[in-house]
């Protein structure tokens, strides 16, 4: 169970450790492009925790996605923190303690953070994907269990787990989409699935044309209808939750979904990075904020 750790002694360490150790707030405003990460909607309070298991969860994505870490070892360096996290601190990299020490502090349990861990460990390794369950399965570890993190560190017990599980679902489908080519012809990765491109008349060696064929439009449509879908059922999560902060930025991160599903409909992913303006931003958050109000 969470509890509300604002002002102790523990959150103090555990911000004064991240600011010298990996400076969290620069690396989270540093990959934040699409949504809000533990923005000034967050209370000060938990910043620290949200603050701490972004670190945790940004350096894991950066060894399952170095190019010169062969795969047997980014297994056995994220497996080995998922053995020790939240149970022994000296086995532990730097970069996992402030998350380690958050999960002490709170009460919270490491099992989404363990379930974070083993969706890299699966990066490393399964580059193919076969369906949408197949995906999924892969999403609830991957981004699912990112918005119950969440939801814990705000002591959440009522809120809408299933619709916060499919707004990060649709949130990584959604990054998947947009990085399709680079994830292809960078990392060898796939997240759309090959026998539906297959099936469409395609393969993945289409990721790397210079637009998107016939065979990749059809896949990214399936995909959105899908994706849509996970939207239509978070539509009523944000007002579940009864923090107000994190309830406007649900609601935020929720409408920036929709205004990016609705531009990867109209733009080619393939032939150029689709992402909403600066303005879209800032109706969205308008938007956001005020209906969640």
């Amino acid at each position: 169970m969470a509890v509300d750790v604002a002002g102790s002694e523990m959150t103090g360490r555990m911000a004064d450790g991240m600011e010298s150790g990996g400076n969290a707030r620069r690396l989270i405003d540093a990959n934040a492009e699409n949504f809000p990460v533990g923005s000034f909607l967050i209370p000060r309070e938990f910043r620290p925790h949200v603050h701490a298991f972004y670190l945790f969860a940004r350096r894991a994505d950066d060894i399952a996605d170095a190019p010169d870490i062969a795969a047997a070892e980014k297994v056995a360096r994220l497996e080995e923190v998922q053995r020790a996290l939240a149970v022994d601190e000296a086995a532990l990299p730097d970069w996992a303690v402030p998350y380690h020490r958050s999960l002490l502090a709170t009460g919270n349990s490491a099992a989404n953070g363990r379930d974070l861990l083993s969706a890299f460990i699966q990066d490393a390794t399964k580059p193919r994907y076969r369906d949408w369950g197949d995906l999924m399965d892969y999403c609830m570890r991957s981004a699912a269990s990112v918005g119950r993190v969440m939801l814990d560190i705000h002591g959440e017990t009522e809120a809408d787990i299933a619709g916060s599980d499919a707004l990060c679902c649709a949130l990584q489908m959604l990054n998947h989409m947009q990085d399709c080519k680079k994830d292809y012809v960078a990392l060898d990765r796939v997240y759309l699935p090959e026998p539906w491109l297959v099936e469409a008349g395609g393969g993945v060696e289409d990721l790397a044309l210079g637009q998107a064929t016939p065979a990749v439009r059809q896949v990214i449509e399936r995909c959105l209808d899908e994706t849509e879908a996970l939207l239509r059922r978070a539509d009523s999560m944000p007002a579940s939750v009864r923090r107000r902060g994190l309830r406007w930025e649900s609601a935020f991160i929720l409408k920036l979904a929709w205004a990016l599903a609705a531009r990867l409909r109209r733009q080619d992913p393939v032939a150029g990075r689709v992402k909403v303006s600066k303005a879209g931003w800032l109706a969205c958050g308008v938007s956001g904020i005020l209906g969640a109000w």
